[in-house]
């Protein structure tokens, strides 16, 4: 009974695991195997299950290229990527030469699943012929390059509006640490310095701020809603201006900054944002601008915005991002009125297995011929 029992739970399994026919072949397997001991635990035959050679079908799957390690895949766990439409080829796994590595895997490779810091170029790009699609797990795209995808009919999918939220939350919770000095105030009283020398200096309310929003995306409004919320004026920078909202626009961002006491970039990073925030708008910004990136740290022309933190140009700093990390400019750690994170406004667990759940959604699309779920258009 138990032995039966524990068959019907394998063929379910099986079935559920391949899809392709080959829970029978499995079966039968497993049972030559087990026929010296017909009282198999479930978990030992599971684990027989693994090494049967139904699993060999996955070898003739497409191939879904990854070549650095992505981190939200080791946080949500490997063990939910599998799919019965493609498996997963890991470059950094390989001994070989990458140009080697793809050379010789090429012909099964139809997509890959890209993160930020892996730069899909055209020369990697040129010895894939057969790929269809890029997958990318962040919003931001500057990894990729876009016009050699769209010179070769290559889809191209974002993170699309997985991360806004999060990043939404992160970039307000930025903006009041620095103008309410709270990470500073909190090493005031860690160092036991409120004993010692009193009261730490107060801190500027949020409340009737003018936010000047720099890229009015999924993310830029996101942040736009919240703070207005707070009582705060909001107007904003953009390619173009938004026909469904009543913020005003300002076609420049030098003029945006001189009408605003924040500004927050949200906005990608492209050839035309490149340091696009440099001195002329930070100090048409002021002495008591404030500016929170969580955008991409180029964005900023980090070595002009130090210098005019040093000078008291500007007021301060929220700083999730930076042009060249992990390295971070060594005067910014002595600054109390600089608040410096590492790059994860995104990261949440929830985030993680929402971006989970829209990578594999997009990768099972393309490989069903279905419209990805978040393809992105210029």
């Amino acid at each position: 009974m138990q032995t039966d029992t524990n068959m019907c739970v394998l063929l379910k399994y099986i079935t559920w695991q391949n899809r392709h026919g080959f829970a029978e072949e499995c079966l039968v397997s497993i049972k030559r195997k087990g026929k010296k001991n017909p009282l198999l635990s479930r978990a030992s035959v599971l684990k027989m299950a693994v090494s049967t050679d139904c699993h060999k079908a996955q070898q003739d799957f497409p191939k879904v290229l990854i070549l650095k390690p992505i981190s939200f895949i080791a946080h949500v766990g490997e063990q939910h990527y599998a799919s019965n439409k493609f498996t997963f080829l890991k470059a950094y796994d390989s001994s070989l030469p990458l140009h080697q590595f793809l050379s010789t895997h090429s012909p099964s490779i139809k997509a890959i699943l890209a993160s930020v810091g892996t730069p899909i170029t055209a020369d990697i790009l040129q010895l894939l012929p057969e790929v269809g699609v890029v997958v990318t797990t962040s919003v931001g795209l500057n990894q990729v390059d876009l016009p050699e995808c769209r010179r070769r009919g290559i889809k191209v999918a974002n993170a699309g509006s997985v991360f806004s939220d999060d990043v939404a939350d992160f970039a307000v919770g930025l903006l009041i640490d620095v103008l309410r000095k709270v990470s500073a105030s909190d090493g005031y009283v860690r160092k036991g310095l409120w004993a010692t020398k009193g009261d730490y200096p107060l801190g500027s309310k949020l409340g009737g701020k003018r936010i000047g929003i720099v890229g009015l995306g999924n993310i830029g409004f996101a942040v736009a809603k919240r703070l207005e919320a707070f009582g705060c004026g909001i107007s904003y920078n953009s390619r173009k201006r938004k026909p469904h909202v009543s913020y005003p626009f300002y076609e420049s961002v030098c003029e945006l900054a001189a009408n605003c006491d924040v500004l927050v970039i949200c906005c990608e990073l492209t050839d035309q944002t490149r340091h696009m925030i440099n001195k002329e708008v930070l100090s048409a910004l002021g002495k008591q601008g404030v500016i929170v990136n969580i955008g991409r740290g180029a964005i900023i022309n980090e070595k002009e915005m130090v210098q005019c933190l040093v000078q008291g140009e500007i007021a301060g700093a929220g700083l999730d991002v930076f042009e060249n990390e992990p390295d971070v400019p060594v005067e910014l750690f002595a600054m109390d009125n600089v608040v410096l994170s590492p790059h994860v406004a995104v990261f949440t667990p929830e985030s993680f297995l929402d971006l989970r759940d829209l990578v594999m959604g997009n990768l099972e699309a393309f490989f069903s011929n279905k419209p990805l779920l978040s393809e992105y258009g210029d």
